[in-house]
């Protein structure tokens, strides 16, 4: 009896669609998809959140000094001439961050092993790279999914059946966050 669905596909095409979707679920909060797909992707998802909730709160607020850019009016980079050559303007600033235990930096990079990338792009940027900003998933977790269920014990998923696909007769389902 095997351990997991196999999905009808090969091992590499496999986690590559359940990674793909378990990101897409951390980040919309829902996804439509088949119940087997969901199941699998439930027990990942959930084993993510688990992670965060444990370590939402190991970490070290340390202070440290930062050279930022000086800017003017227009958000553009200060210069000032020095020896014949232009040279851009710098100010320490002093600046709170948050400094992982190992504990906490060991879950991020076992949640960054199964997270793809995500990149948000705007409606008026599409097209061009520009505009985008990269999202942070690992700290949505510990952040928001973390603080959230913290009282759980599990169970931060629910599937909803939706019905029949119109193809080949698979059940459709709504996973999503409770």
């Amino acid at each position: 009896m095997a351990m997991y669905r196999k999905l009808g596909k090969k091992s590499d095409q496999r986690k590559a669609l359940l990674r793909n979707q378990v990101t897409q679920l951390l980040y919309h909060g829902k996804i439509e998809t088949t119940e087997a797909r969901a199941k699998e992707v439930r027990k990942i998802a959930e084993h993510l959140i688990t992670l965060a909730i444990k370590e939402k709160d190991n970490f070290d607020e340390v202070t440290v000094t930062a050279k930022v850019a000086r800017k003017d009016k227009d958000g553009k980079r200060v210069k000032e001439v020095v020896d014949d050559k232009k040279v851009t303007v710098y100010d320490e600033v002093q600046k709170t961050i948050k400094k992982d235990q190992p504990s906490r930096l060991h879950a991020r990079r076992q949640m960054l092993q199964i997270l793809y990338p995500v990149v948000e792009v705007p409606v008026e940027a599409a097209g061009r790279k520009a505009g985008t900003k990269k999202v942070d998933l690992t700290a949505k977790l510990f952040d928001e999914y973390g603080t959230k269920y913290a009282s759980r014990k599990g169970g931060y998923t629910r599937i909803i059946k939706v019905g029949e696909r119109r193809g080949d007769g698979a059940m459709k389902v709504i996973l999503e966050l409770v």
